[in-house]
């Protein structure tokens, strides 16, 4: 972690409400006049999408298992690097990964292509990541320990499912069965790098459906933020003021002594509510460091 380039990181998978974070992270930074970094994740991948196919059918082949959670298809090694350096330096290189035509026709690319590298804005106030793998560590890595703000975006696991069935379906043309095989295919993976990182969140947002989920391959579509509670579980932190949320978050309630619940609909407003002061303090910091720095150059 470093205090004069902070990096925020939030961490999952889709069907918690992916949007909706980024909608308010983005408030946030606007409304206190932050320039983020923003990284996505998925830029991370080590292989194009011909790549992975063709990464799938050896595996396959060779009775092994590969998928997008796990450290064969990401390069855990360039996600630590960048935090590191940015950390240290307020530096780093970024690219994209391009899923659809639409995000891939202003590249002159086809999708499942990444964008080239290309360095970070050098005024950037902190980095802002977004993806699978913001709180990953494994025998090599470990990308948690860089990270000033870990928050975990959980869905549960049904619901999960539910949105990779649709999305992969309705958006990105993959067949239902396609889809289904993914998701046996990339168990063992999210058991080993995915569901470990939640325990390592500063503050986890799990979406639970107030609907039938039961079974996700047959549902015709994704339970709606209304049709949903939003299970917002504090780790290890002082000082959290539940009963000003309990006022201000209607219809909301604790369920044990570091959880509150709240309304689907209402999770974009609770995360500014929950999150806005924990940046304050981190700017704070931030502006601290960086004073301290100056006048330890100064009369160095």
């Amino acid at each position: 972690m470093s205090e004069r380039n902070p990096i925020i990181a939030v961490t999952g998978s889709s069907g918690a409400g992916t949007s909706t974070t980024l909608d308010a992270f983005e408030h946030i930074f606007r409304s206190l006049g932050i320039n983020a970094a923003m990284v996505e994740g998925d830029s991370f991948h080590r292989f194009t999408r011909p790549e992975m196919d063709l990464e799938k059918r050896k595996a396959k082949a060779e009775g092994s298992k590969v998928s997008y959670f796990g450290d064969v298809a990401n390069d855990f090694d360039a996600l630590e690097s960048l935090f590191t350096d940015f950390g240290e330096k307020g530096v780093g290189t970024m690219r994209r990964y391009l899923h659809t035509f639409d995000e891939a026709v202003p590249y002159n690319q086809m999708p499942g292509t990444f964008t080239p590298w290309e360095p970070l804005g050098s005024d950037s106030d902190l980095l802002f990541y977004e993806g699978l793998h913001g709180g990953v560590v494994t025998e090599k890595n470990d990308v948690a320990r860089h990270v000033d703000l870990l928050i975990g975006m959980v869905p549960i696991v049904n619901l999960e499912w539910i949105q990779k069935i649709i999305r992969d379906t309705n958006s990105r043309g993959h067949s239902r069965e396609a889809v289904t095989e993914s998701i046996v295919r990339s168990m063992d993976d999210y058991f080993s790098f995915i569901t470990p990182q939640f325990s390592r969140t500063h503050i986890n947002f799990q979406r639970v459906p107030t609907v039938d989920t039961s079974n996700p391959f047959s549902a015709k579509a994704i339970p709606t933020q209304d049709e949903s509670f939003v299970v917002i579980r504090f780790r290890e932190m002082k000082n959290v003021d539940f009963p000003f949320y309990l006022r201000m978050i209607d219809g909301s309630f604790m369920s044990r002594v570091n959880t509150l619940v709240v309304p689907g609909g209402k999770m974009g407003f609770a995360m500014e509510l929950i999150l806005k002061p924990l940046i304050v303090d981190i700017m704070e910091k931030k502006k601290a460091a960086s004073q301290q720095m100056d006048w330890m150059q100064t009369y160095d």
